[in-house]
């Protein structure tokens, strides 16, 4: 009984913290270059989870789970960070370096003014003229170099792990980032 009084307190805190960590909000590290200029490697980020499907907007953040083949065939899963671009049903293209969502022009103001887009649409890179349901289209903002949906294809609803929007650290981008 002396014990349960005595670290009873920390176990529950300790608890919580988990309890949280694992299904509310994780700290991630951005790791490399294709969110750059938005996030920047080694950026330390809140991740929130309680993030579902009626909350997923455009032009969000998101970290997804990516499964990565190797050379011998191996798979292993990987997270990545992406902006969220095409939402079902949308039809996505870039010509010319500028980026068209169902026909309209798109302002990308968090892009860099030297960022390079390649030209493609949907029917070129997987033979469908919109994003199909319960799937969405993602892109890295420093596009030259990003592994995105213009690569690994459509990104599923259960494969968003949550919306990053938050950075800690370093202290000079401590902020919320759109």
């Amino acid at each position: 009984m002396k014990y349960i009084k005595e670290y009873g307190p920390y176990i529950l805190i300790i608890v919580v913290v988990l309890l949280l960590k694992t299904y509310v909000i994780t700290p991630i590290i951005v790791s490399g270059d294709s969110m750059y200029s938005t996030l920047h490697d080694g950026d330390i980020m809140i991740l929130n989870k309680l993030y579902d499907e009626k909350d997923i907007k455009r032009y969000d953040i998101v970290v997804v789970k990516y499964k990565e083949v190797n050379s011998s065939g191996k798979t292993s899963n990987k997270d990545i960070i992406k902006r969220i671009i095409g939402m079902p049903g949308d039809k996505v293209e870039c010509i010319d370096n500028v980026l068209y969502i169902n026909g309209e022009k798109v302002e990308e103001d968090y892009l860099d003014k030297d960022t390079i887009t390649e030209n493609f649409s949907l029917n070129d890179l997987y033979d469908t003229d919109t994003v199909p349901e319960g799937m969405y289209f993602v892109l890295g903002d420093n596009r030259e170099v990003s592994l995105d949906s213009r690569r690994i294809g459509f990104i599923d609803i259960d494969d968003i792990e949550g919306k990053a929007s938050f950075t800690l650290f370093p202290f000079n981008r401590f902020g919320k980032k759109e």
